[in-house]
């Protein structure tokens, strides 16, 4: 392998070739994506949701433990997450490389995470959130914008990034945008110290979804994404298949109405985030009229099914 390392500040702290992580994404990411992205030079992370019980989390760990390269965990840290208690006790039990935390304060994944030499990177949307949790102990940041799939943020990489890296004095992980070099440097020119990258990996032979998903992101692009809010009460962007402008992107009268009561809306929430990942479920693996698969806009960018190392090398190379 030639030496074409691209050195930033993400790259020294997890001892990587290139700056970028595999997106942890519900239901797609697996460990034999995560093995090929390590051995492509990049690494990679899995949401531990992906797992039933915390035994197949374990398991997945070891398995990629056994590589010796670095990966990551992603947590959802707050009160939807039934087992995040659990989860955490494994990811610092066996020490991964970092946590990403998401939805939620990451006080207590910083606090005994470090306990165990575990790094914890944390998703933010803006400089207040980002401030707070650099204050907890943080490492980095993961700086989601409005180019990210799944749940995107609101504020383009443009203002995000440059803000966020000159009031903050922890490493600034670019999310959304990024699906081939021209857009990685980009991301690099913002002063981003690497980049964490979904969407485009999801058409691969690795990922574990099915046909009709993968062959979706190949043929949808960008004008093809659109932003809900029935899957899990949080804007989720979406592929804008018949199925989709048949059911809308928006809650309806009464659906709204629950989600700003007081007292109901902690429950509603968190009935509407399970029945929206089941629904995700069902579509990543078993295609029907009634399918909706997540994505961002950078499945532009996808042409073709292909191997995790080939995206790979679109991502620096090309």
């Amino acid at each position: 392998m030639a030496d074409d390392r691209l050195p930033t500040a993400l790259t020294e702290l997890l001892n990587i070739r290139y700056p970028v992580i595999m997106a942890p994404m519900f239901l797609v990411s697996n460990t034999e994506m995560v093995k090929s992205a390590i051995e492509s030079g990049i690494t990679g992370a899995i949401p531990a949701l992906n797992y039933r019980t915390t035994d197949e989390l374990r398991a997945a760990i070891q398995e990629l433990k056994a590589t010796g390269g670095s990966f990551g965990i992603n947590l959802i840290v707050n009160k939807s997450n039934f087992r995040f208690e659990e989860q955490l006790a494994v990811c610092c039990e066996l020490r991964v490389d970092f946590i990403i935390t998401s939805l939620g304060s990451p006080e207590r994944t910083i606090q005994e995470a470090h306990n165990a030499g575990v790094k914890v990177f944390c998703d933010v949307t803006d400089l207040k959130y980002a401030l707070k949790v650099e204050a907890l102990g943080a490492d980095a940041l993961i700086a989601v914008n409005n180019l990210a799939g799944g749940h995107a943020g609101h504020l383009p990489p443009e203002e995000l990034i440059p803000e966020l890296v000159k009031n903050c004095s922890i490493p600034v992980v670019s999310a959304g945008g990024v699906g081939n070099r021209a857009d990685l440097d980009r991301m690099l020119n913002l002063g981003a110290a690497g980049a964490s990258v979904g969407s485009v990996f999801i058409a691969t032979n690795e990922a574990p979804v099915s046909a009709e998903y993968k062959q979706a992101i190949v043929d949808y692009g960008a004008n093809d994404i659109v932003m809900t809010t029935k899957l899990s009460g949080t804007p989720c962007t979406v592929i804008n298949t018949p199925y989709v402008q048949e059911i809308g992107t928006k809650q309806n009268h009464i659906q709204r109405v629950l989600n700003r009561n007081k007292r109901l809306k902690k429950w509603f929430k968190a009935i509407t985030f399970i029945r929206g990942m089941q629904r995700l479920r069902n579509a990543a693996f078993d295609a029907t009229y009634k399918t909706v698969w997540c994505a961002g806009p950078t499945i532009e960018h996808v042409h073709e099914i292909r191997p995790v190392a080939d995206v790979v090398n679109q991502l620096i190379h090309v």
